[in-house]
């Protein structure tokens, strides 16, 4: 099985079926405009595909801050409700962790909605720990 980087429109449309199972409230005309901007900033799309379509997608960027040095932080990680249970997840996981370590980064953090048990169960089984709570403001 072959992890492939998004980098034309093509390879980001084919990732809009996983994104939008885990992100809704993005709209199809506006997905590959923004993520080619986030590209352009530093977010790696990372998927998994069969039959033209990713099965599984994972986004990321190198992140550094005084409390934990230099890192990837996972922004997007989902599988199509149709392709669960085959590892997908935890493989593309295992792709971020290995990056990180060739490129000398000290961790991988993410974060991940309350309600997300499955999500969490995946996340514990791969060795990540609840280490913080994540506050947000709107503005």
């Amino acid at each position: 099985m072959e992890i492939q980087i998004a980098k034309t429109e093509q390879d980001i449309l084919k990732c809009w079926d996983a994104m939008h199972a885990l992100r809704p409230h993005l709209d199809k005309e506006q997905f590959v405009p923004i993520m080619q901007e986030m590209i352009s900033e530093g977010y790696i799309l990372a998927f998994i595909e069969q039959d033209g379509v990713a099965v599984s997608a994972t986004g990321y960027r190198y992140m550094q801050s005084l409390f934990i040095g230099k890192y990837y932080h996972i922004d997007d990680l989902s599988t199509l409700q149709s392709a669960r249970g085959n590892g997908y997840g935890g493989i593309l996981l295992q792709y971020v962790a290995e990056e990180a370590r060739k490129n000398g980064l000290a961790a991988l953090t993410l974060d991940s909605g309350y309600a997300r048990h499955d999500a969490h169960r995946l996340y514990l089984n791969k060795g990540f720990v609840l280490a913080s709570h994540h506050f947000i403001k709107k503005l």
